[in-house]
């Protein structure tokens, strides 16, 4: 099999290009011949870029004209795709990418198609009105149609009419390695506490509001760490402020890829506190699962995050845009060490099963053998 993945951009930013890499270098290593066409983020780079991973696997970087919203203006792309479909048996497409979906249309390709519906496009209304026709499209050219989880692809409302050609593939991570000295070095900065800690982007959607007004419903030997930067971080640091809550919220700013294991290890337990459809999955809930940490999550309307982190099996799901919720199930795991072990335990477990990496690059081939057998 000749297996070329679409998406987005490099270098990796996000979670749908950290799957698409993730696939593409894991075929690589099962001696699968897997391409990765891309858009490059560097818009001031003007010329193709080709990185090899192996003799036989590639990712092929397409210059960028400009970005606009969150979609690549990416001409490049479609030249390529054009120059090079016909190699290959299977083309993966990742969605929501309208410049990849472009390139796909306009390539004339007759192969088979792998749709990778990651999520519905959310917040550029205006986009997916000009985007809803290509979408369509898309849609009826899939031969397959793959969410990350169940229950996003069941409750999109644009999938609705196809659900016969629709299954899952969930999101799998590799084992995190932590540094003792360094993870007793973070705790030791907060002796004797039960720290509660959440990792993100400082944006609405992220509901951090309501993690902060938690604390106020907590008592002294708790403390919130929140990882991450973003347009909220004054708006939130003041909600710190006005409520006297600095001893018991601490905003980190970014937390380093080479430091979040340590992060992982070193608290008591991981809070979602996202209240929208736009958070489709949240690796952020693997990642504290293999270091054996029980998460607390939203059950929210529509999205996968309540499906990865099962309610009294992995951690705790409350309602959405609840701040009591919140600091209830923080008190109900962390206050009750039986339960605590039992979750603990839990999540582990539901990492092991079902989000390693490896498994994700498994179902992925077994997907693609079904297609071309």
């Amino acid at each position: 099999m000749k297996i070329l993945q679409i998406g987005k951009f490099y270098p990796i930013m996000g979670g749908v290009e950290k799957v698409m890499f993730d696939l593409t270098s894991g075929l690589a290593a099962l001696g699968v011949e897997c391409d990765m066409l891309c858009a490059n983020n560097d818009t001031t780079v003007k010329k193709l870029v080709i990185k090899e991973l192996t003799p036989n696997n590639r990712i092929i970087i397409c210059p960028t004209m400009k970005k606009i919203f969150a979609t690549m203006i990416c001409p490049a792309m479609i030249r390529e795709l054009k120059r090079r479909c016909n190699y290959y048996d299977i083309i993966h497409i990742h969605h929501p990418d309208p410049m990849a979906a472009l390139a796909l249309y306009m390539s004339n390709y007759k192969g088979k198609v792998v749709l990778h519906w990651h999520s519905d496009i959310l917040k550029q209304a205006n986009l997916l009105k000009l985007y809803l026709p290509l979408q369509k499209w898309l849609i009826n050219r899939a031969s397959v149609i793959v969410g990350t989880t169940p229950v996003y692809i069941k409750e999109s409302p644009y999938l609705q009419s196809v659900q016969d050609k629709c299954t899952y593939l969930p999101i799998g991570i590799d084992e995190m390695e932590w540094d003792a000295n360094a993870v007793e070095q973070i705790r030791s900065q907060y002796p004797g506490k039960k720290i509660i800690f959440s990792l993100g982007r400082l944006v609405g959607y992220k509901g951090y509001e309501y993690l902060i007004d938690a604390a106020k419903n907590l008592s002294d030997d708790y403390i919130i760490l929140i990882g991450g930067s973003g347009p909220l971080k004054d708006t939130l640091q003041a909600q710190i402020d006005t409520n006297n809550l600095q001893s018991k919220v601490k905003l980190l700013g970014r937390v380093s890829d080479e430091n979040l294991p340590n992060y992982y290890k070193a608290i008591d337990l991981y809070c979602l506190s996202s209240t929208m459809k736009t958070e489709a999955f949240a690796i952020v809930q693997l990642e504290a699962m293999a270091a054996r940490k029980p998460v607390v999550s939203a059950r929210i309307p529509g999205s996968g995050v309540a499906w990865v982190n099962v309610d009294q099996e992995s951690g705790i799901t409350v309602e959405t845009h609840s701040a009591k919720a919140l600091s209830d199930a923080f008190r109900k795991i962390l206050e009750d060490k039986a339960l605590y072990d039992r979750l603990a335990q839990g999540a582990r477990n539901r990492y092991e099963t079902v989000f390693r990496k490896e498994k994700m690059i498994e179902k992925c081939l077994d997907i693609y053998r079904s297609l071309n057998g």
